[in-house]
């Protein structure tokens, strides 16, 4: 949810950055209270389908330390 996280892992893995968050993290697609997870998996779902892609990583902090990540393969 933050940009410092992101750019310090952009710099460590040098990813293609066309390619992270493309609509968005879930502070710019809205961030509402309570199904969070919800929202960011169906923005994965919609990315693949109109990319025509074949895998996804949801990722979200669960506050305390925690978080979960989520690995979707279109078929």
């Amino acid at each position: 949810a933050f940009a410092p996280v992101v750019a310090a892992w952009a710099r460590e893995h040098n990813p293609d950055m066309d390619r992270v968050n493309p609509r968005g993290g879930a502070m710019a697609i809205g961030h509402p209270l309570g199904s969070t997870g919800a929202r960011l998996l169906t923005t994965l779902l919609h990315e693949l389908e109109d990319e025509d892609g074949e895998y996804g990583l949801v990722t979200m902090c669960c506050g305390g330390g925690l978080g979960t990540g989520t690995l979707i393969q279109r078929v």
